[in-house]
């Protein structure tokens, strides 16, 4: 009944109360990125959601269009702004997607939506992420977030689809603000962002 009924009442309330609270933040980030990326606040693209169906994600814009002489845009760390840097370790670069969630694309929790690239890559087991709605935090989240392997992860998100439940979002939307706080498991260990996913033997 909660999966499929109570979960989506569940992420409409508290999306809207959240974008509500938080409009002030949200209007304060915009103008300032609108400063640092020429007029480009937001982020959009494809990613897969339920039933691996596209839809446009929407995030606050942390890195500059900043290319080479080849015209290949720059490694992540010398794309990100300052104003970027701050927003990417608070995570406030999520709050847009609170839109995603009122719109029936993302869930508040669930596994987060990766590349459509991706899609050929995963094996049967984990396909089975896409059987729900991604969501903005989830228990690969909660659970070292870019800091832990893909194999990991995808084992956190299949589980997560297996066992949703009221008492579970809870208990990750509780140390979800716990980690933004502590800025845990933002980056990867080697880098700003999670390496790419080449596959089941990465």
């Amino acid at each position: 009944m909660y999966r499929n009924f109570f979960k989506r009442i569940f992420d409409i309330a508290l999306s809207t109360t959240g974008l509500i609270v938080l409009s002030p933040v949200f209007l304060l980030i915009m103008l300032l990125l609108s400063v640092a990326n020429k007029g480009k606040p937001f982020f959009f693209q494809l990613r897969p959601g339920k039933n691996e169906k596209r839809f446009k994600v929407i995030k606050f814009k942390t890195m500059n269009d900043r290319k080479d002489t080849e015209g290949n845009l720059l490694p992540d760390t010398e794309r990100i702004t300052p104003v970027g840097n701050f927003i990417r370790k608070t995570s406030l670069d999520e709050i847009p997607q609170l839109l995603n969630v009122i719109k029936g694309d993302m869930s508040l929790v669930g596994p987060r939506p990766l590349l459509v690239e991706y899609l050929p890559l995963y094996n049967d087991e984990q396909r089975k992420r896409h059987a729900i709605c991604p969501g903005i935090t989830g228990w690969a989240q909660v659970n070292g977030r870019n800091a832990i392997s893909w194999k990991r992860k995808f084992e956190y998100d299949v589980w997560y689809v297996q066992h949703i439940s009221f008492g579970l979002d809870i208990k990750i939307l509780y140390r979800t603000v716990l980690k933004v706080f502590r800025t845990e498991g933002i980056n990867a260990q080697d880098g700003l962002t999670m390496e790419l996913f080449t596959g089941n033997n990465a």
